[in-house]
Parts: structure tokens; sequence; C-alpha cells
């Protein structure tokens, strides 16, 4: 009888990666629904199985401790990537001996970023090992030497997760980087590199690697046409950190932003812009969001306000469009607002002022391609809705600040004294905002030159926001 095992198919479910040899309806693991895809079966002989590399990557040493024994000093030591807006996203800075997945659309600008952020940790004498399995060692050299990286930082340009792995037991480095988690494989495998087993399986070994080695990994991950990240999901819980890195490629700024974080906060954003030399840090948000003159002034429709990304004040504009419509049903478009909620501003206004938009189409966008889903945001976008609506232009240098409730009323948000300081730092002079100072003793002080216009009912905010003129 031949020893040679012989090639078959199995089903794996996209999300989890559980393994079946016939095609399920619902995955038993994890509940999905029509998420199985036949690939090639790993090979099950312990003969073919590949010892991976010369050295053990169990994650535990076999044996039970108190956490007050375990030495946590090394693990908990952070490092600087030399990036600021990198190292607030990472909750500061890169954790010693964590798995880190950053995800984007092709062509965004990771590959990049990556690149400048290992050249600087290189260039400060800490050993950084590049391993890319899409890109030639011409290719990375030629734009290291654009985007002036340090030419300390090792390269490899490599597939074999094997190989890789025999590498790293050589060169022993302090940061990892893996470009793309996709294009690396294992040769024991019958499977093809990027399929649901792969990824699996090379995900868990850097992932074990990471832990044992205390070597900080990060490995870039592909995007689905459905803004998913490739592979199965099981690949997202494997990881310590989710990075999203985002952008409009019309655009020259980037956004990187965390979607998970076991380290740090996960509503905290990095802002970076796309130039000739690279991607450079953005230390005035505000101004990639603003028009150089006042927005509002002259115009209807626009209206700037204050949006919290983590703990980052950021100045946006928020524009509506509002026309007639001949069809029956009218259109609620949005853009970089969360589409429920700018109906609810619909609704609101309808019943609680008496503005009639059922023949109306509604258009709200967010200029810039930013995305703002927190409820600070409904006075502005109210209030634009009515400028268009009616026609009416704003006073100059105004900001509108406050969520708004079924009822009409508007309600406090929180953090009011950084967005009120960010403001004055744009140059603006009128803020219209909830009733902060209501039950407490001592009412809010104003940031000098500007004024506060505190209410408590939208319709309070139709008087003052207005020009007369």
């Amino acid at each position: 009888m031949s020893t040679k095992s012989k090639k078959s198919v199995a089903w794996f479910c996209k999300e989890c990666g559980y393994e079946s040899l016939t095609y399920l309806g619902r995955c038993p693991a994890c509940s999905a629904w029509s998420s199985f895809i036949e690939q090639p079966k790993a090979l099950s002989s312990k003969k073919e199985k590949l010892s991976v590399s010369p050295f053990s990557i169990n994650s535990t040493d076999g044996q039970a401790v108190k956490l007050s024994e375990i030495n946590s000093e090394i693990s908990s030591a952070r490092i600087s990537t030399g990036f600021k807006e990198f190292d607030n996203v990472l909750g500061k800075g890169l954790q010693r001996g964590s798995l880190i997945l950053m995800a984007g659309d092709p062509g965004i600008g990771k590959s990049t970023l990556l690149l400048q952020v290992m050249g600087s940790l290189a260039s400060r004498g800490l050993k950084v090992l590049y391993v890319s399995g899409e890109e030639s060692k011409e290719q990375v050299k030629g734009r290291s030497q654009r985007l002036n990286v340090s030419q300390e930082l090792m390269f490899m340009a490599e597939t074999d997760l094997e190989v890789i792995l025999g590498e790293i037991e050589r060169v022993e480095p302090e940061i990892l980087v893996v470009d793309s988690i996709q294009a690396v494989h294992l040769d024991n495998k019958d499977s093809f590199p990027g399929s649901q087993s792969q990824i699996r399986d090379c995900a868990n070994l850097l992932m074990q690697l990471a832990k044992k080695r205390n070597i900080t990994t990060i490995v870039v991950g592909h995007i689905t046409k459905e803004g998913n990240i490739a592979g199965p999901k099981l690949l997202e819980h494997m990881v310590d950190v989710v990075l999203y890195f985002e952008g409009d490629k019309q655009n020259h700024f980037r956004i990187i932003k965390g979607a998970k974080n076991r380290f740090g906060p996960t509503d905290e954003v990095g802002l970076f812009e796309m130039q000739e030399g690279g991607l450079s840090e953005v230390t005035n948000a505000s101004s990639l969001f603003l028009s150089p003159d006042d927005p509002a002034h002259d115009k209807t429709g626009t209206l700037v306000t204050a949006t919290l990304q983590g703990n980052r004040v950021i100045l946006a504009e928020i524009q509506s469009l509002v026309g007639y419509t001949a069809y029956p049903q009218p259109k609620r478009m949005v853009n970089g607002l969360d589409y429920n909620r700018a109906n609810q501003v619909v609704a609101i206004l309808e019943r609680r002022i008496g503005l009639s938009l059922a023949k109306q189409d509604v258009y709200s966008n967010v200029v810039g391609g930013l995305e703002i889903v927190e409820p600070a945001a409904d006075l502005a976008i109210c209030l634009s809705i009515i400028s268009c609506a009616r026609d009416l232009k704003f006073i100059p240098k105004l900001i509108a600040i406050g969520e708004l409730g079924l009822a009409g009323e508007v309600r406090p948000v929180s953090k009011i004294e950084l967005r009120l300081k960010e403001a004055q730092r744009q140059g603006f002079k009128t803020v219209i905002m909830p009733n902060m100072s209501k039950g407490k003793k001592q009412a809010l002080a104003a940031p000098e030159g500007l004024k506060l216009i505190e209410i408590n009912h939208i319709s309070e905010a139709l008087i003052f926001a207005f020009s007369k003129t």
C-alpha cells in the first residue's frame, strides 16, 4: 500500500476557520450561515507535518503560576515608533510581544507607512526585520531610498514561513513585519497561499512566536471588496491589535484607527498626509477638514461642528443640500455620517420645527472624507438643513455643538471644554451649544474671545444662528 497521502478537499468556515468534511448550511462553531467554502485539505500524516523551526514556540511552559510571580517589566515596556500619531493609536507605542494586524485598501499606503516606521526604529539601534512576500528586494530598496529610510533596516523577500522562522532564529529581531499574511504559506499544506487554512495556521505560528520570544510582530492584511479583512474571522480574534489604514486615494490624507486593542484605546485616530517623500504626520488635524476662509459665511447649508476622535477634537464642516423632488419617495443620502441618525434629525425638524421635507431630497456630507459617529454633530446637521431649505446665511465664525433628543431638546455632550479650546484656536467667535450650566452652581467659563450661546431647544438656535441681513 502506498504511504503517500491522497489529496482531498474539505469545507472551511470563512468566518472562524472551522473544518468540515461536508458542506454545512450553518457553522456549528460560530453559527454563521452560508459561510462554508471548499478548499484543499491540509495533510494529516504526522510524518508529513512540518517541524516549523529549530526552536520551540509553545505559548506556555506547561505550568500554572500566580500572577504575583510573573515578571511583567519586559513585556509591559513600550517602544515608541517615532511617529506620535501612530503611537497614540497603539496606546503610547508598540507593546513588546504583541501581534498587530494592519489592514487597508490596496495602494492606500500600508507598506509605505510600515517601511517608514521600521526605518525610524532601525535608525535608533533596534533590530528590525521586514519580510515582504509581495515585493522584490530591488523594489523595496528603491522605495526606501525615495522615502529616506534608514539602510540599517534588515529586509527579506520570502513567502515560505519555514524559511522566515529559520531566519528569525538567526537574526533574533526585536520587531518583525510580515507583508502580507495572505502571501506567506507553509509547505506542509496542500492548500494555496491566502486560503483560509493557510492564513489561520501561519497567523497561529506567528502569534506563538511573538508571545514566546517577546517579538513585536506586525502583519499586513488584505481587504475584500466588502471592506472586511480577507481570511477567517478567527484571524482578528487571534491578534492583539487590529488597525485599519483608510483614506480616499483622490485625497492626500490618510487615517489610521484601531478596531481592537488589548493594550490601549480603540477610539483614537492618527492622521497622516501623503506627500512626494512619503507619509508625514498631521499636527493640526482641523486644518485638513476646514476651508481656508469662513466656510459658513456667505454660504447656505454649511456649518462647522467639533467632533471627538478618541481624545482629539477635530473641527469638521457639515454640508447639507435640500431640493425639490419629482418622485414620490424623496431621497435621504449621507456621506461620513450615520444614516439612521441623519434620518432621525430630519424627522425632528419636521415634527418639532414644522419644516416640511416630505417633498424634498436631503443630502448631508462631511467635507474631506471624515467619518462622524458621535451624536454631538446633530445640531450642526439640523442647522445646515434649515439653512439650505430656507436659504438662510449663518453669522460669521459660527460653530454648533450638541446632541438632539426626539423632543427637539439639545442635550449636553462630553468634553465640552476641549471642544471649545479647539474652536478658539481655529479662530471661531460664536458657539451654539447645549446648556451645560443648568443645575450647576458655577457657569461654564468661556475661552477668551469666544461667545457661548447655551440653548435648551432647537427652536432657540434659530434665533441666534442666522444672519439678519
